[in-house]
């Protein structure tokens, strides 16, 4: 079997992603999420990871839902700041204060007045899934389960998926207090779409290209 070329300088710049790469990519992604997040929520619904917390949060608080959002990221910060560098910190830092925004944003310009809480879950789940796989691909998070997931995939090569589904079953667990069982069911639906988006699409070696420099 040959023995593969070695990288030159040149090939390894060329893989990386531009600044501007990586602002497409987090815009790209908040618009995603935001649109699922958003027919979640028209169908009285929840969702795993830390935007789960943030619906809770505003349930049963009252508070709205993109400040719960940046509410609940603020303690994982220092995780993803120890393990997965500063970097990486300040992009996921943005990108859940982008996401913040986004939600408050297509809740003033978007009205969806009713939605089939099936679809819902599916096509959320999908829109979330994919703008989170976007969003990995550029270095950066949503901050909060989805650092936890990044962190144990780059150390120990945990699925991401697998991680997070774990994290988002004790999470919807939790719902039952607030909501009734019929929803939380099409939730747990909706998290397993998300999961099953990023088990297929986010392994090892799947995707090479780094954000830099």
């Amino acid at each position: 079997m040959s023995t593969p070329p070695p990288r030159t300088p040149q090939a390894s710049a060329s893989a990386r992603h531009s600044h501007l790469d990586d602002a497409q990519a987090v815009a790209t992604s908040v618009v995603l999420v935001s649109l699922g997040l958003s027919l979640l929520n028209a169908a009285g619904l929840v969702t795993g990871g830390t935007p789960g917390l943030a619906f809770l949060l505003s349930y049963a608080t009252g508070m709205r839902l993109g400040l719960a959002l940046f509410l609940v990221n603020l303690p994982f910060y220092l995780l993803a700041w120890r393990g997965m560098g500063w970097r990486f910190t300040l992009r996921s830092a943005g990108a859940v204060t982008a996401l913040s925004g986004g939600v408050e944003l297509v809740h003033h310009m978007l009205s969806v007045r009713t939605v089939d809480p099936l679809y819902a879950a599916v096509a959320g789940g999908l829109l979330i899934g994919v703008g989170l796989i976007v969003l990995f691909r550029h270095g950066a998070g949503f901050g909060g389960v989805n650092t936890l997931a990044l962190y144990l995939h780059r150390r120990w090569h945990w699925s991401v998926g697998a991680v997070q589904m774990v994290v988002d079953g004790l999470i919807l667990a939790g719902a039952f207090v607030l909501l009734e069982p019929r929803r939380v069911a099409w939730s747990l639906l909706g998290a397993a779409v998300v999961n099953a988006v990023l088990m297929v699409n986010h392994r090892p070696g799947r995707y090479r290209t780094t954000s830099g420099p």
